[in-house]
């Protein structure tokens, strides 16, 4: 598998050799599909909470008799089928929303995006990637000149410079390989990685 080469000015500079267990792989919609479900079903809080009938602040007075009036019957204003009432089936704090995905399903899922963004041409490679100051202007130039307006960039350290640069940017994300997940991989139009992160990538699901 070849892959794209871009140099310092963000212009295609030849191809490099990529290695086929990360970029070889066929396109597994339905796994893919199944980690980045629970890769966002991961990172729920949980910490939703609605009211019952027994914790929605209302009086317990009947609000009105029980016969004679020729309304339905009611026996509180905290009833479910009431406006302001208490919910039927409430919402708790303490739901549990974590997916578990085997480790060797996870890995599988990561190539097969990887592998299709390879075939897509939406993956390219630079020997580095770094700006002289932590200021968001340079970086925003460079990006443009090179084509990319939303990118995840993956680089083997993120220095302090290039993460101050970057954090401002609307469609620009930069991270370590450990922390490149599925979600952001398949929503940036483009993800650019420096030759060092491609062998991190190799190490963690090669």
């Amino acid at each position: 598998m070849e892959l794209k080469l871009l140099n310092a000015q963000g212009q295609a500079d030849g191809t490099t050799p990529a290695p086929e267990t990360l970029f070889g792989r066929e396109y597994n919609e339905a796994l893919v599909h199944q980690i980045v479900v629970a890769y966002q079903a991961n990172a729920r809080q949980g910490t939703r909470a609605q009211k019952d009938r027994t914790t929605v602040k209302h009086s317990t007075r009947k609000p009105w008799r029980q016969k004679g009036t020729g309304r339905a019957r009611a026996g509180m204003s905290s009833s479910p089928i009431w406006r302001g009432g208490g919910r039927t089936f409430p919402n708790s704090p303490d739901e549990n929303f974590t997916q578990k995905v085997n480790k060797k399903m996870y890995r599988a899922g990561m190539t097969s995006i990887l592998s299709r963004l390879a075939r897509d041409g939406r993956i390219a490679v630079v020997d580095e990637l770094s700006v002289d100051s932590p200021k968001t202007k340079p970086l925003a130039q460079k990006l443009k000149a090179m084509g990319l307006e939303s990118v995840l960039i993956i680089t083997e350290a993120v220095d302090e410079n290039l993460y101050l640069a970057s954090r401002n940017l609307k469609n620009v994300m930069v991270v370590e390989p450990r922390y490149a997940d599925p979600l952001s991989l398949i929503h940036y139009k483009n993800v650019v990685v420096t030759k060092p992160a491609i062998a991190k990538l190799e190490e963690m699901w090669g």
